[in-house]
């Protein structure tokens, strides 16, 4: 079952949120000290993944074309939007919002090579193992995260299922019109400019900044264009 690794992603994140929500009587102050310790432990691992790069050019590239994409289409307000709309639908949670949790988790659990990376193994393999892993850390991660930013965080779980979910389904053709060396090209810079959007992320949380960092999301599909092209044409 190519799926079974993106449903056991979904169904981990769900347990993790739920397990979250009973963490959420801790004293404030401790939810505070909580808050920063994974915005701290978020900007390390953004700052590894962006460390990666090759080519770092094609990352700056990439996040700045991404921006001006995505602050034209509004990406980040649109995906407040699907949180606000699930808030309405549920109620509030209190102090965090469900938007918050749900925008918050979605960016951290969607970018990433091991999503990808995952998604085709299963699909071409039957082979799940990756996603096991990127399971458990996800939802290890929406238990931390749910204790502070609230039951947001169990709504992750369908941005994921459908985007693993549908690279999975379509692994075969991808496997076949797409060269090994064209995609761990794509993976490599991919993960370095996803880095770089959870390091924002990590600021976030922090309350440093405020990264509309889902604005920076086609910078993803800018690495695939320019990859591409360096790959046909310049190698």
């Amino acid at each position: 079952m190519f799926l079974l690794g993106t449903l056991v992603n979904g169904l981990l994140i769900i347990i993790g949120t739920l397990l979250g929500r009973l963490l959420n009587r801790i004293p404030e102050g401790m939810k505070t000290t909580v808050m920063y310790a994974i915005g701290l432990a978020v900007m390390v691992l953004g700052l590894q993944m962006g460390l990666k790069s090759e080519n770092f050019l094609i990352v700056i590239i990439s996040l700045v074309l991404g921006a001006v994409i995505g602050e034209w289409m509004k990406l980040e307000d649109k995906l407040n939007d699907v949180g606000k709309w699930l808030e309405g639908k549920v109620g509030s949670n209190g102090k965090g919002s469900i938007s918050e949790g749900f925008v918050t988790a979605t960016l951290i659990f969607v970018i990433g090579a091991m999503a990808i990376i995952g998604a085709l193994d299963s699909g071409i393999r039957g082979d799940h193992d990756i996603l096991y892993t990127k399971s458990i850390i996800d939802g290890f991660t929406a238990l931390i995260l749910s204790s502070t930013l609230g039951i947001g965080v169990i709504f992750s779980a369908i941005p994921v299922l459908l985007y693993q979910g549908l690279i999975a389904l379509f692994a075969t053709q991808i496997n076949q019109f797409v060269p090994k060396l064209l995609m761990d090209q794509f993976i490599i810079e991919m993960t370095a400019t996803g880095g770089i959007m959870i390091f924002a992320i990590g600021l976030n949380l922090v309350g440093l900044t405020k990264v509309k960092v889902a604005n920076l999301l086609p910078g993803i599909v800018v690495v695939g264009i320019i990859v591409t092209i360096k790959y046909f044409f310049f190698t």
